[in-house]
């Protein structure tokens, strides 16, 4: 909507109303780089979150949200460590759902679809999460919705994206959003996929809104996470968006990729913002709502950029969350033992010793050391 401004500037110049060396000609020129709007966005997620999230709590606490725990039985020692929390405000996942949406709305393009498939994906996402949250607080346990109505919520939002990106999304010098990239390698290792992108770009956001969900289980440690995938999906955006930059690295251009770091940036704004309440002790939970949410957003801005292969790498942390869990499932159901204490695997280690800040900070600093390592593939091509 902002950017609109810069429009009014060339509307202005075209009719010899404004000239180029007015005050008025250069505050409005700056609107048209991407840097600046995402800055803007960035900014402008971390202030609403910040000015909204006391009234949010209000809010939640007036509605009785409160966090259900799972029980002792359920749980063992583990609920000695994390029964305090119980009644903390969840689903304060519409604080970031929503701050990304305002201030994407005010400083991207409208007119650019890739913005459009990302906001359809969170908002999809974040209303699965909205209704599962909902569900667990008017019943007052941890189960919400079944596994099988969560699975093809995610699916259907994931299949209508998959589609949009692989055929709504026009080409751009050739290259289409249909063609697998993968580290280490400047040209497409398969030209056009087909509908099997269809199935890739699917199974990639379905896993993604799970392995976020799975790793939001401590104090701002997904949002952390979330943090640093952001700010590395930002770059990768306005790498492969800018035709020069993506020239010199190999990394496959897409003139619509532009506007992915405004998006990436109001992600990692209202991420900012919302770990000022959710830091230990906190203040409130993200819940389903926000973490399904940011899962789908990061999936679908590696996407958009064709990163989305080096997203295993950069969101590590979400993978080793996700990878425990499958790990103990099948070990327990194949071998009737665990490999550890508890998954997801923040849980081992709490259960093992670490206070749960010595988890927190230690997974941040694992997500900050996968981002910089995911942003090391671009120069070995």
């Amino acid at each position: 909507m902002i950017y609109w401004l810069y429009e009014l500037r060339q509307w202005l110049e075209a009719h010899h109303w404004i000239s180029d060396d007015a005050f008025l000609y250069k505050l409005l020129n700056i609107f048209k780089y991407h840097t600046f709007r995402a800055g803007g966005a960035a900014i402008t997620a971390f202030a609403l979150s910040l000015i909204y999230g006391n009234w949010v709590i209000r809010k939640l606490i007036s509605l009785k949200l409160g966090q259900p725990i799972r029980t002792a039985e359920e749980v063992g020692k583990l609920f000695e460590l994390q029964g305090k929390k119980v009644g903390t405000p969840t689903m304060g996942g519409v604080l970031i759902l929503s701050s990304i949406l305002i201030s994407t709305l005010l400083w991207a393009k409208l007119d650019n679809i890739m913005v459009w498939i990302i906001l359809f994906t969170t908002v999809g996402l974040g209303g699965l999460g909205f209704y599962d949250d909902f569900l667990k607080v008017s019943k007052k346990n941890s189960k919400g919705a079944s596994a099988r109505v969560k699975l093809l919520w995610q699916t259907g939002v994931a299949v209508v994206a998959g589609i949009l990106f692989a055929y709504a999304v026009p080409p751009d010098e050739g290259v289409t959003l249909r063609a697998l990239y993968v580290p280490f390698f400047k040209d497409a290792v398969i030209a056009d996929m087909g509908l099997f992108s269809v199935a890739l770009f699917t199974l990639i956001i379905v896993g993604s809104s799970n392995a976020v969900n799975l790793t939001d289980g401590l104090d701002g440690l997904a949002t952390g996470c979330s943090l640093t995938t952001a700010i590395t999906y930002a770059a990768f955006g306005y790498i492969c968006g800018n035709a020069n930059y993506s020239d010199y690295l190999g990394v496959a251009h897409h003139s619509l990729a532009n506007e992915l770091p405004i998006v990436a940036m109001a992600l990692a704004g209202a991420c900012v913002g919302f770990l000022w309440f959710n830091a230990h002790p906190a203040k409130m939970f993200m819940g389903d709502t926000g973490s399904l949410a940011l899962g789908g957003c990061i999936a679908t801005l590696a996407i958009g950029c064709k990163q989305e292969i080096v997203l295993a790498l950069v969101g590590g942390v979400f993978v080793m969350e996700a990878m425990s869990v499958i790990i103990q499932v099948i070990s327990f159901k194949k071998r009737g033992k665990r490999v550890f204490r508890m998954a997801p695997i923040h849980h081992h280690f709490e259960l093992g010793g670490w206070h749960e800040n010595q988890v927190i900070v230690r997974f941040w600093i694992l997500s900050l050391l996968f981002a910089m390592l995911g942003l090391a593939t671009l120069k070995l091509r």
